[in-house]
């Protein structure tokens, strides 16, 4: 679709006003309720698309009369969006499994890797929980699981991770590739070459990335990587997806086990054979029956983005961050976030003295951000426009 309107645009308009007059468009196609309201709560609760609505209320009226949802129809649902979110990370489809939220996929790290007594966990302290409490659980088993120690400024201190990484009782390290709380990024490549180097496998909470931020597992190898889709990727509750490394899925048996699991069970007309053989591919992980209204919804959430394209987005963003960097540099505001090329995000979290006070302001102002660890977060998507982030940009610098 953005290709599209980047040409209806014209040929004679430059490239970049071209892909913004594009995203203005899909604004107000897909979002139209943002003519009233400044929308920067991302990071908690993405919107829907109106196309992603539509969709899933066709299935739900059909849904009334099940007759008319086939089994090859639904199934075709699912194979859809395994597809499209092994396209956003350039992942192979037989490494996706289909899940209902982050924690489902990092409970399954926990549960599934090789790690024996004695050996290492390493997770950066002030993760968001979903990442820190199925590991705090194996130190039952005797394993040790360390929470690292941050930087001053609160973020993952990469250094002392990294020389950490060079000892082999490591054995996982658990990271999220945006920080909720802060929205530093990771420098995640760097971070992979270590892993790979000392044999440690990467578990990544993806949520607060994906959607945002580029990801190519082709070129940065994670072994398992969880992402929820009602964030970034403006998708369902109760959708999301599981990536595993290909190599590594014969290794792992599921923590759950799913009677769908196992070879032959597609054939309904011969259930009671039970054949205990897992699948050889990444849906040897999923459980029962899904959710197929809202994963038809994130198939369509996810075709958006990729056709809009996540480096687009990712730049736009940056556009998006710049009034607020601007105060920044002038002393006018203070930021608990990193504004360097490597660790920013679309996450910009804001320090402020009367915190309350300011919060109060912006939501007077029709402005929907939240609290978070004494800050407040500011989480724009490629719906919002520079006029939004101008008019934020001045209440915050009332002070």
């Amino acid at each position: 679709m953005i290709d599209s309107a980047v040409t209806a645009a014209g040929p004679g308009a430059p490239e970049a006003e071209r892909i913004r007059e594009a995203f203005r468009a899909l604004r107000r196609a897909e979002f139209p309720w943002t003519a009233e309201r400044i929308y920067l709560n991302n990071a908690g609760v993405g919107p829907l698309p109106e196309r992603t609505r539509r969709v899933m209320d066709d299935l739900n009226a059909r849904r009334t009369a099940p007759y008319l949802l086939g089994e090859r129809e639904l199934r075709s649902i699912l194979s859809a969006a395994r597809s499209a979110a092994a396209r956003l990370i350039n992942a192979e489809v037989d490494e996706i499994a289909l899940a209902p939220n982050t924690s489902f996929g990092l409970n399954l790290a926990a549960g599934a890797l090789p790690v024996e007594p004695g050996e290492r966990i390493l997770i950066s302290d002030r993760e968001f929980p979903a990442n820190v409490y199925p590991w705090l659980r194996l130190k039952e088993r005797g394993i040790e699981v360390e929470l690292a120690p941050t930087t001053p400024e609160g973020w993952p201190n990469e250094e002392y991770l990294l020389e950490k990484l060079e000892d082999p009782s490591v054995r996982v390290l658990a990271v999220s590739l945006v920080q909720f709380a802060s929205g530093y990024r990771v420098d995640l490549a760097r971070l992979s070459t270590a892993c790979r180097a000392n044999g440690t496998y990467l578990v990544v909470d993806a949520i607060q990335g994906l959607g945002q931020v580029p990801l190519d597992v082709s070129r940065t190898p994670v072994d398992i990587l969880a992402c929820g889709g009602q964030k970034w990727l403006l998708s369902p509750w109760g959708s999301g997806f599981l990536y595993v490394r290909r190599e590594l899925i014969p290794m792992l048996e599921p923590v759950v086990v799913g009677w769908m699991a196992f070879e032959g069970t597609e054939d309904f007309t011969a259930l009671t054979r039970y054949d205990t053989t897992l699948r050889r591919d990444a849906r040897r992980f999923e459980v029962g029956t899904m959710a197929v209204q809202d994963f038809a919804g994130m198939t369509e959430s996810l075709n958006l983005l990729l056709e809009l394209g996540i480096e687009r987005i990712a730049a736009w963003l940056k556009e998006l961050r710049e009034p607020l960097y601007r105060l920044a540099a002038e002393g006018k505001l203070r930021l608990a976030s990193p504004t360097d090329a490597v660790h920013q995000s679309a996450i910009v979290c804001v320090a402020a003295d009367n915190l309350a006070e300011t919060y109060h302001r912006l939501k007077k102002s029709q402005v929907d951000c939240v609290m978070r660890e004494g800050t407040i977060r500011l989480s724009p998507h490629f719906y919002n426009i520079p006029e939004e982030m101008e008019k934020v940009a001045g209440i915050l610098a009332q002070g």
